[in-house]
């Protein structure tokens, strides 16, 4: 059977990580090796970016956030997948995050719902620190595991509250659709209570 080609290249942190695609797709990817990003792989990347497009699928932990950081100041325009922590956990409880222990499903659904950063002017209002506050989202108790609920259905990736804020506007997510999504979560632990 064929495997569905992927016409970005896809920027990868490892060899692992080009396996586990090649896996499931026809696709090309750009490996960083790590997180001491060099200038002849920027470069890689702005090449592909102009010929082919790029997507950043790097690991759900904080070398893969500094990647990520990285090639977007690099290369802008690049676009985004996040895998969740969960679904990037190996069976050993040892082993770190990384794409190459993601399902098939995972990795679809996460390459089905990239991102691109637009410009912070193009028309979504910033979400400010309040809003975040009132939907739970910063400083209570239980704020990671309603950022982590958050990031998860949103595909945005794990985030501190100070990521949060600027992932939503960097990817222009409107305060109602954060608004819906926290809804969803406030059903679901009452479900849960009951």
């Amino acid at each position: 059977m064929a495997k569905d080609k992927i016409k970005e290249v896809i920027v990868v942190e490892g060899r692992d990580d080009t396996r586990r695609l090649q896996e499931i797709f026809d696709v090309y990817t750009i490996e960083t090796g790590g997180s001491a990003l060099n200038e002849a792989i920027l470069d890689q990347i702005r090449q592909a970016q102009a010929v082919k497009g790029v997507i950043v699928f790097t690991d759900p932990d904080i070398s893969g956030t500094k990647i990520r950081q990285a090639i977007q100041t690099a290369v802008p325009g690049v676009q985004h997948a996040f895998i969740s922590r969960e679904d990037a956990r190996a069976s050993s409880l040892r082993a770190s995050l990384g794409v190459e222990h993601a399902s098939e499903a995972a990795i679809r659904q996460a390459l089905d719902r990239v991102y691109t950063v637009v410009d912070q002017d193009a028309g979504v209002q910033a979400i400010d620190r309040s809003a975040l506050l009132d939907l739970g989202l910063l400083g209570g108790k239980d704020a990671q595991q309603r950022r982590d609920y958050l990031a998860e259905q949103l595909y945005i990736g794990h985030s501190n509250g100070k990521q949060l804020a600027k992932r939503l506007q960097m990817f222009q997510i409107p305060i109602e659709r954060v608004k819906e999504v926290m809804a969803d979560y406030e059903a679901d632990q009452a479900e849960e209570d009951l």
